[in-house]
């Protein structure tokens, strides 16, 4: 990933908001459960974060914050 691998936050907490809120009305037009839809989307985002933050970890960047 190219954030880890030049020590860059794994998060971008206003971008994954954004998401949410786009997936929860493409979600509703479709007739589906938003709700559903953002715990899926928030099971993705965490799952990116913590394979970021291996790949940072084995090219030696520690995490910010």
């Amino acid at each position: 990933m190219l954030k880890a691998e030049h020590g860059l936050p794994p998060a971008d907490p206003a971008r994954e908001q954004q998401q949410i809120a786009r997936l929860r009305q493409l979600a509703k037009d479709a007739h589906l459960d938003p709700d559903f839809a953002e715990k899926f989307l928030n099971f993705v985002i965490r799952e990116v974060i913590r394979h970021h933050e291996q790949i940072a970890a084995s090219n030696g960047v520690t995490k910010a914050g």
